[in-house]
């Protein structure tokens, strides 16, 4: 989690050679790799669209805010993201739409791919440091949810979405698979408790069930079609559809 995927950083001999290794990643891929993929937005402009991306990772994409803020129009904003998307550096959770009289979110989530990289974007080096920031959360959600997909061999956008209402109802990953629906919730708890969002997703999406992946050690059922399962378990505890 604190480390990321690529192993260079994984496996680096310390943390402060794992951090030199994620800060010098983001410099050669917007400053090589990306105009080697014949990208013409300069470097430093993309880097900072990266990081802005990086304190929305795990939130609904505002093309329009982002917009404003970098002083690009809305069109801008989703060519850059495409851009970043398609070089695998982002990735794009779309919102699932259910026929219901309720008003749904429309709008993506937005993931920086790795959470190695999404904390060097943010500039924290440490433990200590993550677990102090604002997107600590969203960044433990976007591992369990990583980790998870990978044992259920879903893909973005093609079986897994998130679903969400106007009225607060969410729920973190809905995976479907032809009639099966489950879905997923993320709590950075070692205790978690059934809300009733999980209730109301459960019966508007019809899930067969909701695991809520959480911070502790065990796996156990927290109510009907409901359980909690421990991130640290996810390829053991959770069944393949």
């Amino acid at each position: 989690w604190i480390r990321g995927g690529f192993p260079r950083s994984f496996l680096a001999d310390s943390e402060a050679h794992s951090v030199r290794w994620r800060r010098e990643f983001v410099r050669t891929f917007t400053e090589r790799d990306l105009p080697q993929l014949g990208v013409g937005v300069p470097s430093e402009t993309m880097r900072r669209f990266w990081t802005m991306l990086a304190h929305m990772h795990g939130h609904v994409l505002n093309a329009s805010a982002i917009g404003r803020s970098f002083g690009v129009s809305d069109t801008t904003v989703r060519r850059y993201l495409d851009t970043l998307a398609s070089a695998l550096v982002v990735r794009v959770l779309p919102p699932w739409h259910e026929n219901l009289r309720k008003r749904q979110v429309r709008a993506p989530k937005v993931f920086i791919a790795d959470t190695g990289v999404l904390h060097a974007l943010l500039g924290l080096e440490s433990r200590e440091a993550i677990e102090g920031h604002p997107q600590v959360g969203a960044s433990w959600e976007s591992f369990a949810l990583c980790n998870v997909m990978e044992r259920l061999g879903t893909r973005w956008g093609e079986d897994a979405f998130f679903w969400g209402t106007h009225g607060g109802a969410e729920i973190d990953l809905v995976v479907i698979r032809g009639p099966r629906r489950v879905g997923f919730e993320v709590k950075r708890t070692t205790a978690p408790t059934v809300t009733p969002s999980m209730r109301i997703a459960l019966d508007d999406l019809g899930l067969e069930r909701i695991d809520v992946l959480h911070a502790g050690t065990d796996t156990y059922p927290l109510g009907e079609r409901i359980r909690a399962v421990s991130t640290y378990r996810i390829w053991e505890d959770v069944e393949g559809l």
